[in-house]
């Protein structure tokens, strides 16, 4: 017995003493109910009010047939939440307990055994409140009292004496996304959506730990390693680097130490398709009198990221120079990959991202209508070598500028600033999405009356906000490798012809002005970050948007209800008379949308970079979607590849040939995009027919090196030396790049009419098993845009099979039935 209280007294001495230690309060029994309400119902922490209530049965799945307007009620509510937490007198006994709120959304009181103890007003803020007076031994209450967004954002727009566009949304730092969007519902939540917990330190904590890349060579990389240390009880304390320790006398408060630390022959990390991502673990320790009293841990990657705009004779350059070298940024848009935040995964963060580096792409931007992702989305993107272009929350709207405003702005830059800034993969902060353009160009005055000293205040808030506080708070938080800053994207609207001659550029002549695809050709921009087109999501997906048999008919009322855009399928099928047939069955019809998507996107991609190094990036809108909808993704909710992430895959690879036909000519171009030289290449080209027959063959005159980072302009032909008297409907080239050893480096097809127009023969298409999970396709004659059917994830599809050949395709899980269209069943009914 006296050695069992002797054990005890030993283990509540070590906790008392013990580094910081936390609780996590996220897994205690919560409870919500309407503020207007008695009855409390059960809830989950991280979680939503939506969420909560779909729960409970009180509402249904928003997200199934048309009831996303069923549930808009829940926004104009006041909800409360609530949990009991029992502490231990052990506990207790810790010298500081603070209370730490990772993410709440977004007008909340927080209530301590009856206490107020902070009202909050930002969802993308962590709040951390001193509690050791407020708790006690045994049950405590914690309650947060959340009040309406739409509510308090209407309050605080009547404080502005002109009507603000989007409003009340742009008074609320919230996700924005929430209120809506032409690919989003309108789902405005609230709720405690991160963990909540208690933090127990003794002594001193660690507060932030912020790494600087002073100096990288090939021999060595030197580091400052800046800790913020909180101190309780000052005196002499040891900090250790991955073992190697300093000691220093820290005063009661914050203390900030620059400590120097030093990487021999470090190893680059380089963006995805230049090498490999070398990531270097970094442990910071704080100890005093021979004891570990808190440490945290980094995984950084040592590469240089620098933004270069220079003049030249066509305007200013655009572009990044990674670890000394230009690099083409291949990529896309990121938007929340669910409306319903908590229910982002582990695993959905990694294949989502992983599924980036299948397809390619070495960059993604993160939008500035949603949120600033989960830690493991930044973590994803260190491993794939996806360079991050970081908006803030900020999206096509005008923000208001008062004092409060710029406070709480100040310190949401600098949450996430430090969250952020160690990862390899940060690459810009940029102010806002299309906020600069929608006071220049929108209309928003003319339409709303605004005075002129109206407009000049909109103006003034505009360069207050994302010209001096969020560039002023990323000097102030961010060390100095991590300060790339650009204060809005675009830069230049996409009516005005400097959009083409300088900055980056969201073109939307394609879609919103309904420009054919070929403008792509003509409005080339120095840096591309965004642009897009609308496709069906895949069968699967389009079925989930049913609670019910699904129905599966464009004239559906579920169908209809998750296209968001206004005028979505009117446009879908103006486009789809130009280049395809308009088949009658749905399932042809979503198949023909998606091809439609990618051929748009594949004009663009492939204009842009032909146009290399005028040209440095092109980062399509978008890669992913919040629910089951009708969108620019190019992955849909479920996970699926649409046709468009297929040909990304395709119209990114490193090596790629890209014809380009002109005033009856075809030039030939190759793309090399990786860091290595191919010495005494050779274009090659057979001229076939759509049955197989062979018409002729063609190629370089000339071998050639195709430099590292490098274009080649290959010989011209003209459209009468390689067509002759045939008849183009029935002709395609198939494009070889040879190396000096006759391997193929890369090869591709080029038609030389639209796909409506192709004189296409019926192939006969066979499947043979390989293996469970590996199936051979073969064809007679060109099988256009093979569409392999079934609930697997196929290695490739929406793929040409050239006449008597045949090709090998992988499946994640093996299947009993798969079916099979190509682009003449939607010819021939």
């Amino acid at each position: 017995m006296n050695k069992i209280l002797l054990f005890s007294f030993l283990c509540i001495q070590l906790f008392i003493n013990a580094q910081f230690s936390e609780r996590n309060l996220s897994s205690e029994k919560w409870q919500f109910k309407n503020a207007k309400e008695t009855k409390w119902m059960s809830a989950t922490v991280p979680g939503t009010v939506h969420l909560d209530l779909m729960k409970n049965n009180v509402i249904p799945d928003p997200y199934k047939d048309e009831n996303e307007k069923k549930v808009q009620w829940k926004e104009n509510e006041d909800w409360d939440y609530q949990t009991k937490f029992t502490l231990s007198s052990t506990e207790l006994q810790n010298e500081n307990i603070d209370l730490v709120f990772l993410g709440l959304d977004t007008f909340s009181e927080i209530y301590l055994n009856g206490k107020l103890l902070k009202k909050t007003d930002n969802i993308f803020r962590k709040w951390e409140i001193p509690v050791k007076q407020y708790v006690k031994t045994g049950e405590n209450l914690l309650q947060i009292k959340f009040k309406s967004s739409i509510n308090v954002g209407k309050e605080l727009a009547q404080k502005v004496s002109f009507t603000v566009p989007e409003s009340p949304r742009s008074f609320v730092r919230k996700a924005q996304y929430q209120f809506g969007w032409d690919w989003g519902p309108r789902l405005v939540t609230a709720g405690i959506w991160k963990d909540v917990k208690l933090e127990y330190w003794n002594q001193a904590k660690l507060e932030n730990i912020k790494i600087e890349q002073k100096k990288l060579t090939s021999t060595r990389a030197d580091l400052n390693i800046y800790a913020e240390i909180f101190v309780d009880e000052e005196g002499k304390y040891k900090v250790a680097v991955n073992g190697k320790s300093q000691e220093f006398i820290l005063r009661k408060g914050l203390n900030t130490l620059s400590i120097p630390y030093q990487i021999d022959n470090p190893k680059l990390w380089q963006p995805n398709g230049w090498g490999k991502q070398n990531l270097y673990d970094v442990k910071i320790s704080l100890q005093k009198n021979s004891k570990i009293i808190d440490e945290k841990s980094e995984r950084i990657g040592l590469r240089t990221v620098e933004l270069i705009q220079e003049k030249d004779a066509k305007g200013k350059s655009f572009y990044f120079k990674v670890n000394g070298k230009p690099m083409y940024a291949k990529g896309t848009n990121w938007i929340p990959g669910d409306s319903f935040s908590p229910r982002m995964t582990r695993e959905k963060y990694q294949k989502l991202i992983k599924d980036c580096k299948d397809a390619n792409m070495n960059m993604i931007r993160v939008w500035g209508g949603g949120i600033y992702e989960d830690d493991e989305f930044y973590k994803a993107c260190d491993v794939n070598g996806i360079l991050v272009w970081q908006d803030f929350m900020f999206a096509g709207s005008f923000y208001p500028a008062d004092e409060n405003f710029q406070k709480n702005v100040e310190l949401e830059v600098k949450d996430q600033v430090e969250r952020l800034q160690n990862h390899a993969s940060l690459a810009l902060w940029c102010g806002n999405n299309e906020v600069d353009e929608a006071i220049v160009n929108w209309g928003y005055q003319k339409q709303f009356k605004y005075s002129k000293e109206d407009s000049l205040q909109v103006w003034k808030d505009y360069k207050k906000i994302f010209h001096e506080v969020i560039p002023n708070a990323i000097k102030k938080y961010a060390v100095n490798d991590k300060n790339i800053y650009w204060p809005s994207s675009p830069s230049i609207g996409w009516g005005h012809k400097e959009s083409l001659t300088e900055g980056d550029s969201h073109y939307w002549g394609v879609w919103w002005g309904e420009q054919p695809f070929e403008i792509y050709n003509e409005k080339v921009p120095r840096f591309a970050s965004e642009y897009g087109f609308q496709g069906m999501p895949t069968l699967e997906t389009t079925k989930s948007m049913f609670s019910g048999k699904p129905d599966l008919s464009l004239q559906n009322g579920t169908i209809k209800a998750h296209e968001k855009h206004s005028r979505g399928w009117e446009i879908i099928d103006n486009y789809m008379k130009r280049d395809y047939v308009i088949p009658a069955d749905f399932v042809k019809y979503n198949y023909v949308s998606q091809l439609l998507q990618a051929r748009g996107m594949q004009i663009a991609i492939e204009a842009h970079r032909r146009a290399k190094p005028y040209n440095m990036g092109t980062l399509y809108w978008q890669l992913n979607d919040c629910w089951p909808v009708v969108s620019w993704s190019s992955i849909d909710y479920l996970g699926n590849w649409k046709a468009l992430h297929y040909q990304t895959k395709r119209s990114f690879e490193n090596q790629i040939i890209l014809p380009e036909e002109k005033d009856e000519v075809l030039n030939f171009y190759v793309i090399n995009d990786e860091l290595k030289t191919f010495e005494n290449v050779s274009l090659d080209f057979d001229i076939l027919k759509l049955n197989g027959e062979k018409k002729g063959s063609g190629g370089t005159a000339e071998i050639k090196t195709l430099e590292s980072n490098g274009i080649l302009n290959f010989d011209s032909f003209s459209l009468e030396e390689i067509i002759g008297d045939e008849d183009r409907n029935e002709l395609f080239l198939h494009l070889m790049l040879r190396d000096e050893k006759d391997n193929i480096l890369t090869e591709s097809n080029y038609f030389f009419s639209k796909p409506k127009d192709l004189k296409l023969p019926k192939p006969n298409i066979q499947i043979r098993e390989i293996s469970a999970t590996e199936i051979e396709v073969s064809t007679d004659v060109l099988a256009k845009d093979v569409y392999l059917i079934g609930d697997t994830h196929f290695s490739d599809n929406f793929f040409d099979l050239l006449p008597g050949t045949s090709k090998r395709i992988k499946l994640s899980k093996p299947l009993e039935k798969i079916e099979i269209i190509s682009l003449w069943d939607t010819m021939n009914p």
